[in-house]
């Protein structure tokens, strides 16, 4: 194992950068959005947590069946019941717990589609075939280098099955956060956007995502006609436009302080 962490050594500065730069999903609506990759210390840690609830579950299965029931050990019964839940463990877990595993739950992160979609069974599937060669056989050495190379988090069963494994944490709200390149002739149209404030412009944009990821449109116009009546303008272009209009305004006063 010490050649797999000299990698991760090795690597760091570059995972550092992926971390930083995120993964950008497009939507139907040809709208680009970011969402940052899981990054290899919770990866691996969520890996550590999955294996110590299979080794609870060892050691009470082999309480209950050797140490209660009395039972042979070289039974058909008794093999399956050892080694059935490791094989299927990822694969049952992701599939009913939504891209996630005990371990992956514990450290807020889950297997999505690249588009930034629900995986499907299809996709879970594939990247549990390819578990072995990634993980397993390699003592987890192949999918460090997948993932630390590939720059979207993706290791071989992902690169597959199409798949990559986000972040669900929230990042705290900073100001450079919220700051984008705004072009320098961009003609603002909503000055009152002065009065809101940085958390107030953050959840716009969180639920904009949000919206956007699941094909909310409602959500959108609700959106808009909410922040409108707050800051008491009217606007004549489609929902979605106006918000992201309203978002480049804030910036762009923001920019000038």
């Amino acid at each position: 194992m010490r050649w797999v962490f000299f990698l991760i050594t090795l690597f760091q500065e570059q995972n550092s950068t992926q971390k930083m730069e995120g993964i950008y999903f497009e939507t139907a609506q040809h709208i680009q959005i970011r969402q940052r990759p899981a990054t290899l210390g919770s990866r691996i840690m969520a890996q550590l947590v999955d294996a110590f609830v299979m080794g609870i579950y060892v050691v009470l299965v082999s309480i209950t069946v050797f140490g209660i029931m009395k039972v042979e050990g070289n039974s058909v019964a008794v093999i399956t019941l050892f080694v059935l839940p490791f094989l299927m463990y990822h694969l049952l877990f992701e599939i009913f717990m939504n891209g996630q595993s005990i371990g992956k739950f514990a450290m807020e992160i889950r297997v999505v589609q690249l588009d930034g979609t629900k995986a499907t069974v299809s996709s879970y599937l594939i990247r549990w075939l390819l578990r072995p060669v990634d993980i397993t056989i390699s003592s987890g050495g192949i999918a460090v280098l997948s993932i630390l190379m590939g720059g979207k988090g993706q290791r071989l069963g992902d690169i597959a099955a199409g798949t990559t494994v986000i972040s669900l944490k929230q990042e705290a709200i900073k100001r450079e956060d919220l700051l984008t390149q705004v072009k320098a002739d961009h003609e603002p149209k909503y000055p009152q956007v002065v009065n809101l404030n940085d958390s107030q412009i953050m959840k716009i944009k969180n639920i904009r995502l949000e919206a956007l990821k699941s094909h909310d449109f409602e959500l959108i116009n609700k959106l808009a006609e909410k922040t409108s009546k707050m800051l008491q303008v009217s606007y004549e272009t489609k929902p979605l436009a106006f918000i992201d209009q309203l978002i480049l305004d804030y910036e762009y006063f923001a920019q000038k302080e």
